[in-house]
């Protein structure tokens, strides 16, 4: 494995953990305001669905965390070897939907402190 190669899978596995729900702390640091601008570009002239919009955002971003996360460990580790993308996708689409899920079922139960007025 080259040195390129190396520094590049290094990159996917910190900016990943960073991104990923594995790093819980975060979430107001990345997660949220990438969420949060996400929904705004997305939502641009209907307001009334911001915070799916964040939900959304902030599931992708988790996702993409997790994908990261995965693609660089797991070249780290296996060198060269062949990899299952599908199974990869399907992992981190899975896990990035039950973190995502507890955590809007916590805002929505208000359970989560948010800010005063993001939730209806």
């Amino acid at each position: 494995m080259s040195l390129l190669s190396k520094l590049w899978n290094g990159f996917l596995l910190g900016f990943g953990y960073l991104l990923s729900p594995l790093s819980w702390w975060n979430d107001l640091v990345f997660n949220l305001p990438i969420a949060y601008g996400f929904a705004w570009v997305v939502t641009w002239g209907h307001r009334q669905w911001l915070v799916p919009g964040v939900i959304l955002g902030y599931w992708l971003s988790n996702l993409v965390g997790i994908l990261m996360t995965q693609w660089g460990a797991r070249a780290a580790l296996q060198g060269d070897r062949p990899r299952n993308l599908k199974q990869e996708l399907l992992w981190g689409l899975g896990s990035a939907t039950v973190y995502s899920g507890a955590i809007a079922a916590l805002a929505y139960g208000h359970w989560l402190p948010l800010p005063e007025g993001l939730l209806p």
